[in-house]
């Protein structure tokens, strides 16, 4: 029962983009030249939606095509389109229906056919059809190899047949890139759950102990959430109790990870209400106290006679109302002080946060009616504003995610020492995509022999941040460049150089200010950002610097100054 599970757990990310590269650039060659004649507009607005990968509307215009295709060329395209836009949708036995339909493209046919089998728990006509499909493309490019190897694995270790399910997977681990971790993670998990459903433990634990290891050190919470559920399940098998319920644990924070993420502005809230509050009552308390104790002293001047008794009196009652003012003077700084940081997180929000916000309802708005108007072409162009603009917004609630840990010191830093070749690489590559999309070029020049003492995730987040500012002020066909080097005994450096717009002297020098700017003298008014603000509080934390120069219309270079492991 329990190694089941273990299986399950894999079986969530089949891979359903493998096919056969020249039948399908075939397939996109003759469904150009159909669409350049005239009275095929509902095969032309299906095609046009299945490469903008807007898989709703393709189903639905595929549908009305296909009743008017008189072709078994159109219809073959048709059908190979809806299909893929059934088993995005999830309707797989409709998939299955289409792609039996296709009259040609034989590999292709077999590829999507393994696939949906797959999809249907259907596991020997799963393999019957790969196979079909791998001796038919010996030549296709190396990550197509790797996800039918993958979902070939996986077929085999359904029926049982472990030596088969360890050969494709094998294959598989052979083509993957050493950098791909995330990949390198799942074929790890993979081959234990062979070992394992073959009751070989000695083989498949410490696979199952590398990937959750791998996994702690990487930034995916998916994989840490998996990993750590497989080890839960390992350690209850091998009746280590106590080690599994840590397991179980851990699996239910990173479960929960996401959840906490999207509550944080409630609870920030919360405590900030709360810290009023508090604050507020002792105020309050302390206000009669000294009311009482004003009281008690003019009752005794009361008892008292004489002129000069009375004067004393007031001279007392004078002086302790001047320290009653300065106590709530004192304790009214020590409250704004308290609820800066989160007064700081607010303004962030309603500054930042409202304007995008806002862009995006009126995205959705003008997409509706649009959709309303049926001004088709015009839906895309709105619909990737939003998703820029939904991703630009999704990076500031990364920020003020980070910086509220980090101001809360929940944000876990550990100082060790990492070569810093493989951790530069590993940022610049989820910007790749990114850059070749602006024709930016994107170039690296890194020793690999430099050792830094650092905080591995903290790093990350700072070279998220500056990369991403790089390619957002680049404009097209401009170039960034990354390279690290020996600065000194004492430091190493990592120095981003770009083409952008720059920065003007005025923006620069507040920016510079940060470095010993503290929280409560912030005044975003004056264009001090989030962003740049955490990267210099995250740096200083690692005992580094920040160093940046600019020009406008020249460009921008930002270097950070880390420890040696040897310093």
């Amino acid at each position: 029962m329990m190694k089941s599970k273990l299986l399950c757990i894999l079986l969530l990310s089949i891979n359903i983009c493998t096919f056969s590269q020249d039948e399908l650039e075939l397939i996109k060659h003759k469904a150009d030249s159909i669409c350049k004649l005239k009275g095929k507009k509902s095969f032309c607005n299906a095609y046009k939606f299945y490469k903008n990968k807007e898989y709703d509307s393709c189903y639905v215009y595929s549908s009305y095509a296909l009743n008017e295709a008189n072709s078994s060329e159109e219809k073959d395209i048709l059908n190979y389109i809806q299909g893929v836009c059934a088993i995005r949708k999830r309707i797989l036995k409709k998939a299955l229906l289409n792609f039996k339909s296709i009259q040609g493209y034989r590999s292709l046919k077999a590829n999507k056919l393994g696939r949906v089998y797959l999809g249907l728990k259907e596991y020997n006509k799963a393999i019957e059809y790969y196979l079909e499909w791998e001796n038919n493309n010996a030549d296709v490019k190396i990550n197509l190899k790797k996800n039918a190897y993958r979902n070939l694995g996986l077929s085999y270790l359904h029926v049982k047949n472990y030596a088969k399910a360890k050969e494709y997977f094998l294959k598989e681990y052979n083509l993957v890139e050493v950098t791909d971790t995330l990949s390198v993670i799942r074929l790890k998990m993979e081959l234990a759950n062979v070992y394992y459903n073959q009751y070989l433990d000695d083989e498949a634990i410490p696979l199952f102990q590398e990937a959750y290891d791998l996994a702690k050190s990487f930034s995916d919470i998916e994989s840490k959430k998996l990993t750590s559920q497989n080890m839960a399940v390992v350690e209850k098998n091998r009746k280590n109790y106590q080690k599994s319920v840590d397991y179980y644990i851990e699996y239910g924070r990173w479960k929960d990870s996401i959840w906490n993420r999207d509550k944080i502005w409630e609870l920030t809230e919360k405590d900030k209400q709360l810290a009023v509050a508090q604050k507020q009552q002792e105020i309050v308390l302390q206000e009669e106290q000294l009311k009482r104790q004003a009281v008690v002293q003019k009752s005794l001047v009361i008892g008292a006679s004489g002129l000069l008794v009375f004067l004393g009196f007031l001279g007392y009652f004078y002086r302790e109302l001047k320290s009653k003012n300065r106590f709530i003077t004192q304790q009214k700084e020590e409250l704004n002080v308290a609820n800066k940081t989160k007064d700081y997180l607010f303004s962030v929000v309603s500054h930042d946060l409202r304007s995008p916000i806002n862009t995006i309802k009126r995205q959705h708005e003008k997409l509706k009616r649009q959709l309303k108007n049926k001004e088709y072409d015009a839906v895309s162009e709105t619909t990737n504003n939003a998703i820029a603009l939904t991703e630009s917004t999704s990076h500031l609630l990364n920020n003020v995610l980070h910086w509220s840990l980090e101001q809360n010191n929940q944000l876990s830093f550990k100082a060790e020492e990492y070569p810093l070749k493989p951790l530069v690489e590993q940022a610049v590559y989820n910007f790749e995509e990114i850059a070749e999309a602006k024709d930016i070029a994107l170039t690296t020049t890194l020793e690999a022999t430099i050792l830094v003492k650092a905080d591995k995730e903290s790093l990350k987040i700072v070279l998220r941040n500056l990369l991403d500012n790089a390619l957002k002020y680049t404009g097209e066909n401009g170039t960034i460049a990354i390279k690290t080097y020996n600065d000194s005994e004492e430091f190493s450096t990592i120095e981003i150089k770009d083409t952008g717009f720059g920065i003007s002297e005025e923006k620069l020098a507040k920016i510079k200010e940060l470095e010993d700017l503290s929280i409560d003298k912030i005044n975003r008014s004056e264009g001090v950002g989030l962003g740049m603000l955490l990267c210099q509080t995250l740096i200083k934390k690692n005992n580094g610097k920040l160093l940046i120069d600019s020009e406008l219309e020249v460009g921008t270079t930002i270097r950070i100054l880390l420890p040696n492991a040897s310093a």
